[in-house]
């Protein structure tokens, strides 16, 4: 690839907590909304009563096998693994005066052996769940009083890991929300559209003031947002399909443009007012959002079509959206069609739009593998994947595009959000446990780990560029 990503590229992984940890109850831990969707993001929300049992209270048992896995992706040679942190794990119930000490210490842990490898984390405050005890006595996001307890919580973990983590991710996913509800801002999936966006810009608000606290109390530090990169091409060249695809994108730029720039965009005041949406925003909230994100960072899984005539057409089902699919483009088993120009595509926009240095930091392949005779795992169609997205990562660096690091989806494999399976694998590394949660939770390195060794040690020199 001729040297095109910078020296100081972040190379690395991404998990979330409540993915990989398990240990959901363990050293003083809360009930979280995840805990509450057992079944994942699309599974009806369940309570939760004493003996029972879901395959994310265990997950892979990162929270107890940490340093095993730390090692695995040092031997890759990473120089970046976003995580976050389980806000239960800090404030069990959301609205507690002070913290959880057993829950601050297991993170001082984690982040000190990431240390002793020279991996810097990338930390997420909130990845698709907050304490359920904010949602049964707040109404979760629908409350003004949860912007409170989420900066209390923000303030908490950047006093107490401000020399261990310079890099810091509000919430993940944010614009997910338009879509799981629940999973997003704690509201119920029937919620209508005033009061998800009004969760919506308490959550927006809170992430502008964990900005602030930031900067404050990491001075060093950078702090970014985190978008699910859904973009979406015109089926035609058909100038209604154009508008309506702007429209579409529209739906989820608008959460970077708040964050990035710092103010309401006038296409969402018309969208507010035709569509009969009312969100009470304050002078003080819009003095608040001024506070801008350092950098954007967002997940790219595919791409897809957008129409004015949606209704003549099958859509695809991504991780959370309907895209109407490309006829041009070939399809994962699970459905989601497979861009890797779209990338570097994506790459553009963002960079155009903001100016801001951009983060990857979710990337990747769900498939199911297969472990051979000899114990073997030979995944090259991951290999593909990845070494095409990273090519077209590279183009986009070429074509000027200021990139921060690239941070593949789940390194090793865990649970996954849409439908907590185990049998959609995205990992380099092999964890046996099956979707009715089987197995001896033993890791094997796949035939990928060692092409992302080799992309790490080469810094992208020794990607394949096809055609």
């Amino acid at each position: 690839m001729n040297g095109k990503f910078p020296h100081d590229f972040l190379w690395g992984g991404a998990v979330a907590a409540n993915q990989v940890e398990g240990a959901y109850l363990t050293d003083g831990k809360g009930l979280s909304t995840s805990d509450l969707q057992p079944q994942g993001i699309f599974g009806a929300i369940t309570p939760r009563h004493e003996g029972d049992s879901g395959i994310k209270d265990l997950a892979i048992d990162f929270y107890h096998r940490y340093p095993q896995d730390i090692a695995l992706f040092a031997e890759m040679g990473f120089k970046c693994l976003r995580t976050s942190i389980a806000w239960a794990r800090i404030f069990p119930q959301g609205d507690e005066e002070t913290p959880n000490e057993a829950g601050l210490a297991f993170y001082d842990r984690l982040f000190d052996e990431m240390a002793k490898y020279g991996i810097q984390p990338l930390i997420t405050l909130s990845h698709y769940e907050m304490p359920y005890g904010l949602t049964q006595k707040y109404g979760g996001w629908g409350s003004r009083a949860t912007i409170g307890f989420f900066e209390r919580y923000a303030r908490t973990v950047f006093e107490r890991y401000k020399h261990k983590v310079k890099h810091w991710l509000t919430f993940n996913e944010i614009n997910m929300s338009l879509h799981a509800p629940f999973t997003g801002v704690g509201l119920p999936a029937d919620s209508d559209k005033s009061a998800i966006y009004q969760a919506i810009h308490h959550q927006l608000v809170a992430s502008a003031r964990a900005v602030k606290a930031c900067h404050e109390i990491v001075p060093q530090g950078k702090i970014g947002n985190m978008l699910l990169g859904g973009i979406l091409y015109p089926l035609s060249c058909k100038p209604e399909d154009l508008l309506e695809t702007q429209r579409q994108n529209r739906d989820w730029l608008f959460f970077g443009d708040v964050q990035a720039r710092g103010y309401y965009p006038a296409y969402m005041q018309r969208f507010f007012r035709e569509n009969g949406i009312q969100v009470a925003i304050t002078e003080e909230d819009r003095q608040t959002l001024r506070e801008t994100i350092d950098f954007i960072s967002f997940s790219y899984y595919m791409s897809g079509c957008a129409t004015a005539d949606p209704e003549q057409y099958e859509t695809a089902r991504g991780n959370i959206l309907d895209m109407v699919p490309n006829p041009h483009l070939a399809s994962s088993e699970w459905g989601w069609q497979i861009d890797p120009v779209g990338l570097r595509y994506l790459l553009n926009v963002l960079y155009d739009r903001y100016q801001k240095p951009l983060f990857i930091v979710e990337n990747g392949l769900g498939a199911r593998d297969r472990v051979e005779a000899d114990g073997s795992i030979n995944d090259d169609y991951r290999i593909n994947y990845l070494n095409d997205h990273l090519v077209q990562v590279a183009e986009a660096i070429d074509d000027g595009v200021e990139v921060m690091g690239y941070t593949s989806w789940g390194p090793i494999d865990l649970v996954s959000a849409s439908k907590a399976e185990m049998s959609k694998r995205y990992g380099f590394i092999y964890v046996d446990r099956d979707d009715a949660g089987n197995g001896s939770l033993e890791r094997r390195r796949k035939k990928s780990f060692y092409w992302y060794r080799d992309v790490i040690h080469s810094n992208g020199n020794s990607l394949k560029q096809k055609g």
